[in-house]
């Protein structure tokens, strides 16, 4: 369940209008509309106040539910994934893109790609496109492939700020080492992400807004690959 859905829902257990939710944490019914209906998404500190009002943690209310009717048979890969891939991959992430780490020779016509190597451990992220993009970042150890996370994404509103974003993903948690953490604020920038599933298999999204206006958006999915 997304975040304006589960909102309303937990509003609705508390037999709360739009109107008192408003009251208890200090909005305007304007803005409880707005997260309802996805326009807009709470700062930091509303979110903490839902938290305590809701009894749930921050995690919960923004994390969207696990897919149960997604089944992954467990294989050999598994065997690559320890707590040193996940520390690779997060300094991986902090010295390429988000770091503005420099760009190796193009994979692809007009392909931007960026390398990270430690011992047997490569890292690359190869991406197309500015405005619209679209890529893929892979690990591989020894040169066999063992994990792969697509995305797509697209700049929606002239205030998008790049520099935010590599600054959102400079903050990549080891708990989802995808993008960036699953909320984040810094002057009229917010970001959040949302993540369903585990390393081996998972999807998300992630959305940046400004003075509370979506200004960029991404989705991405991925999980063990198999040789």
């Amino acid at each position: 369940m997304k975040l304006h859905k589960r909102l309303q829902a937990l509003r609705e257990q508390k037999s709360l209008s739009q109107e008192k939710l408003a009251e208890k944490i200090g909005v305007s019914r304007q803005a409880i509309s707005k997260w309802e209906l996805g326009y807009s998404y709470p700062d930091i500190n509303k979110l903490i106040a839902l938290s305590n009002l809701f009894r749930i943690s921050i995690d919960n209310l923004v994390k969207e539910n696990e897919d149960e009717n997604c089944s992954y048979e467990k294989t050999e890969q598994e065997n690559f994934i320890d707590e040193g891939v996940i520390e690779f991959l997060c300094k991986a992430k902090r010295a390429t893109y988000a770091g503005k780490g420099a760009e190796t020779h193009s994979s692809r016509p007009s392909s931007h790609d960026l390398e990270y190597v430690e011992d047997e451990l490569k890292y690359i992220d190869t991406y197309l496109g500015g405005e619209k993009f679209a890529g893929e970042e892979a690990l591989w150890r020894n040169d066999i492939p063992f994990w792969s996370m697509n995305y797509i994404g697209r700049i929606i509103d002239d205030d998008f700020s790049g520099d935010f974003l590599k600054e959102c993903l400079l903050l990549v948690p080891k708990e989802y080492p995808y993008r960036g953490p699953l909320v984040y604020q810094n002057g009229d920038y917010k970001y959040h992400c949302v993540i369903n599933g585990e390393f081996k298999w998972f999807n998300g999204y992630e959305e940046i807004f400004c003075n509370d206006i979506k200004v960029y958006e991404c989705i991405f999915h991925g999980g063990y690959i198999v040789g």
